[in-house]
């Protein structure tokens, strides 16, 4: 789990949508400037009304966790599926994204093995901090009582 708005407090997802297509003009922002020539990308992406997009086939390695540890593991980007919400850090999500995001774990669960949902906090502490302070992990974590899905401890 990830959090990302371009430029910083934006909420159009245009930017985010171009920085995974690798349209994104670098020029467009004085915040890119320090982006340019950045290579990363994500599975999914829930925009703030909800709508879901898909960047990588679920198949495929993305790169979203960059140097990062997670169960005894170094390399997150090799078996995890990356999911970008769009806020900022700290910043609370809106009801929309929560029952999109639930809507792509379950199905995700469906095809694939899952067994745990972490932060981009909890893989790469001190390196990052998202989705940060506004992300409710409890209200995700509720609606799979019973799945022996493992959730991060909350703060």
């Amino acid at each position: 789990m990830h959090s990302i708005s371009l430029p910083p407090g934006s909420h159009d997802a245009l930017a985010v949508d171009q920085l995974f297509c690798g349209t994104l003009d670098w020029d467009a922002h004085p915040y890119y400037q320090a982006m340019r020539g950045l290579q990363v990308s994500a599975h999914f992406f829930i925009e703030r009304s909800g709508r879901l997009r898909q960047y990588v086939d679920c198949d495929r390695r993305a790169w979203h966790a960059g140097a990062s540890h997670w169960r005894g593991r170094d390399g997150c980007n090799d078996d995890s599926i990356g999911v970008e919400l769009h806020g900022l850090e700290g910043e609370r999500f809106e009801d929309a994204q929560y029952r999109r995001l639930a809507w792509l774990v379950r199905a995700l669960m469906q095809r694939y093995p899952l067994r745990f949902v972490a932060g981009h906090e909890h893989i790469a502490p001190g390196r990052k901090s998202d989705p940060g302070a506004g992300f409710d992990w409890q209200r995700l974590q509720g609606g799979f009582a019973g799945s022996g899905l493992y959730f991060p401890p909350h703060r």
